[in-house]
């Protein structure tokens, strides 16, 4: 009698064990992000993002104690500190859809600062392979943005973010240039816009661009940009100059740049220096 008591006590303590895992499982996983597959947990205030998920670990390295945290379709995580605060890297993929899908499910787990470090190619004669590119503001030639804003509303830059990258290329010695960036979603638009039906357009557009001043162009920025104006936190951008195809058509001679070190150096030192303005 006295052991069937026992058992049946033992029986009911390991059901009340289980029912609470359970609930910690469930809570995890309302809390999880779907396409991220990251908890408010293993993030902090700080993301540094760049779009192909073979630089996140190089970044990482820059970190205190980097170590990986997910990984799941194009995002791909690490965590570490700065200056006393953690930090994670997360690529985003290629293009404004995914990237906008990657900040928002960032911000649902609490990231309030955001750097992008891509890669983009010059557009102004004076932007160089191995120059970076502080995007002040982006031209909106993607789609989606316009899913967030009305077309005629800008997509900018936070300009503590700007500020604190102008300050980390001028200590580092970087040649770097501050400005107005392009935006697009079509690759081969841009690189070869005689195979497409609207290559005039295409052409068109591009040449006005250049001749407002338009520094480079790349794929995430506008969609980072609207997506932080919305939601109310803070984005920047710093990108790499790979070439120059403006130089490439007047027949200038240039090697591609392929080292993301420049940019890197650039984002950590500028997020150690929102860490401790604590500004926002």
């Amino acid at each position: 009698m006295i052991g069937t008591l026992c058992s049946k006590l033992d029986l009911c303590e390991r059901k009340r064990e289980t029912m609470s895992e359970n609930m910690a499982l469930g809570a995890n996983i309302q809390h999880r992000q779907y396409h991220i597959d990251l908890t408010p947990e293993q993030v902090g205030a700080y993301a540094i993002l760049p779009g192909d998920p073979g630089r996140v670990e190089e970044i990482a390295q820059y970190l205190e104690n980097p170590v990986f945290v997910a990984e799941k379709r194009e995002y791909r995580t690490f965590a570490g500190a700065l200056a006393g605060q953690k930090v994670i890297v997360m690529s985003t993929g290629i293009g404004g859809p995914s990237a906008a899908i990657g900040i928002e499910e960032l911000i649902k787990c609490g990231v309030h600062t955001f750097i992008r470090i891509g890669t983009c190619g010059g557009m102004q004669p004076e932007v160089l392979p191995g120059d970076l590119v502080i995007a002040q503001a982006v031209i909106r030639s993607e789609g989606t943005s316009y899913e967030y804003l009305p077309q005629g509303y800008p997509a900018c830059a936070d300009i503590t973010i700007t500020n604190a990258l102008r300050q980390s290329a001028e200590d580092a010695g970087l040649r770097h240039h501050t400005g107005v960036v392009h935006s697009k979603d079509n690759f081969y638009g841009q690189t070869e816009p005689d195979t497409m039906p609207i290559g005039d357009i295409l052409k068109s557009k591009w040449d006005a661009y250049i001749k407002a001043g338009c520094l480079a162009s790349e794929m995430e920025a506008a969609a980072l940009y609207t997506v932080g104006l919305v939601r109310r936190v803070r984005v920047g951008c710093v990108l790499t100059a790979i070439w120059n195809p403006e130089l490439h058509k007047a027949g200038v001679a240039q090697t591609q740049y392929l080292s993301n070190e420049r940019a890197i150096k650039c984002a950590v030192n500028a997020t150690k220096m929102l860490i401790n303005q604590a500004s926002f």
